[in-house]
């Protein structure tokens, strides 16, 4: 594999899913995650808007330095940024309690992947770190995203109404909670078994 034609071939996987690989995000990595953000659809389902992508450097500069948040690449086998994945502690350690988030590329949609890389995020949040509860909060419109949490185990637990603005628009927010208990029922192969 030429190493200039997938510079990121060469990065530390650090957790595995079935088809997927998590690497720790770097601040080079602000361009890629600015250009996915940019992606209508995405700018959409997650309600951020792209910013200056000096000020997206920053704030990964900065979550490098954050102990409440874990942010990774989401990279297929050959290496390909497909994603980015980030586990966020919603209060403190103590609480057990941390958010999912999940950002794929637009070409890397309708795949699998993000099923993949969930399942992966949850096996790390409950296989390796002490969380009880992991949660996750999307538009109740987002039926791609919804079904893929669901498929993951989680269960829509409540909606937040009216509790995003979008281009003058204001969407319900549902959301979806994956307890320990629940994770160990799950009938499926782990990270670590791939």
């Amino acid at each position: 594999m030429d190493e200039e034609a997938k510079p990121y071939a060469a990065r530390e996987r650090f957790w595995r899913g079935r088809d997927i690989a998590f690497t720790p995000l770097e601040p080079d990595d602000a361009e890629l995650i600015h250009h996915w953000r940019a992606d209508p659809v995405a700018a959409h389902e997650i309600g951020v808007w792209p910013g200056a992508l000096h000020q997206l450097r920053e704030r990964l500069e900065a979550y490098a330095e954050d102990r409440d948040r874990d942010d990774y690449l989401v990279l297929l086998a050959d290496g390909t940024p497909a994603g980015h994945i980030a586990l966020m502690e919603e209060e403190d350690l103590v609480d057990g309690t941390a958010e999912a988030y999940l950002l794929l590329a637009p070409e890397h949609r309708r795949r699998g992947i993000g099923a993949d890389a969930l399942a992966a995020l949850t096996d790390l949040a409950f296989g390796e770190l002490p969380l009880h509860r992991v949660e996750a909060v999307t538009h109740t419109g987002n039926t791609a995203a919804l079904a893929t949490l669901r498929g993951a185990g989680f269960v829509q637990e409540g909606v937040r109404r009216s509790a995003c603005l979008h281009r003058g628009r204001r969407y319900d927010c549902a959301i979806l909670g994956l307890l320990r208990t629940e994770w160990e029922a799950l009938d499926r192969p782990r990270s670590w078994d791939h």
